[in-house]
């Protein structure tokens, strides 16, 4: 039997209306949307689609726990004076060393979680690897690391999410889709925008909203384009974060119009998305 997946969010305001919230109600009213058609249907992703998305997931997790394991040997070292000098990586582990050399007690318990977070720290560089090897096979994804600002992990999540430039009627309509514009209340006399939806995938928003932010801050200057210089003027006017984020929109759209043209990041276009 062919299966079709609905929207949650759609569906729940409707089931929402039911009196009583039970099973037997939901599952009465979920029937009534797909006799009467009113549903939303959502996209399912393809396989190839849904494994690169475990891929890059799973290496934000062991980031994370890397992330949390570090601040929890510098908190556990505080607590006996011993304040752990800024850095990562190799300096990070050669600083704990060091404050450690002399008070075995402590040592004992600290050092476990410093080998603990080397090894998470290493499995974690083994799935970027994978993740760099994939973004080198793929040329949609060559073509998005084109845009300054645009790394490997931003690009594999976006092709990964899009799949199908296809699937979106407009490049416009991809902005809306990730929660990147603003939501809007209308009602009798009232009528006002408000923050943006945030709807979407929270993930590669998020990847936008860095990328964006290096094109504003740390990109040189063989690197300008016209989309950089429209967030620094709108950085003047609005304040950075609110520049950030439509920068990273108009990052959505033409990453969508680029994987539809096959044409490579225009400097002198982007700001016209």
């Amino acid at each position: 039997m062919p299966a079709i997946c609905i929207e949650a969010r759609h569906a729940q305001k409707v089931l929402d209306e039911t009196l009583n919230k039970t099973d037997a109600n939901d599952a009465d009213g979920l029937a009534q949307l797909a006799e009467a058609g009113f549903y939303k249907a959502v996209r399912v992703k393809s396989f190839d689609a849904m494994l690169t998305r475990t891929l890059v997931g799973a290496r934000n997790q062991l980031l994370s726990i890397s992330t949390q394991l570090s601040n929890q040997i510098r908190g556990l070292m505080k607590t006996f004076g011993l304040i752990v000098p800024n850095g990562t990586g190799r300096v990070f582990d050669g600083n704990v060393r060091e404050l450690l050399d002399g008070n075995d007690g402590l040592a004992r318990i600290i050092l476990p979680l410093l080998e603990a977070w080397r090894d998470i720290r290493k499995r974690a560089a083994d799935l970027g690897r994978q993740l760099v090897a994939a973004a080198r096979e793929s040329q949609a994804t060559k073509l998005l690391m084109t845009i300054p600002g645009i790394g490997a992990v931003t690009a594999v999540s976006y092709v990964a999410a899009i799949e199908d430039p296809g699937n979106f009627r407009t490049s416009r309509s991809v902005g809306a889709w990730l929660g990147l514009t603003t939501r809007r209340y209308q009602s009798g006399e009232v009528d006002y925008d408000g923050h943006i939806s945030r709807r979407g995938d929270n993930h590669l928003r998020g990847l936008l909203y860095e990328a964006a932010t290096v094109i504003l801050t740390r990109t040189s200057a063989r690197n300008e384009s016209s989309l950089k210089s429209w967030g620094l003027k709108l950085r003047e006017r609005l304040g950075f974060k609110r520049a950030a984020v439509a920068v990273a929109r108009k990052l959505a759209v033409i990453m969508h119009s680029m994987l539809k043209t096959g044409e490579v990041f225009n400097t002198l276009a982007g700001a016209t998305a």
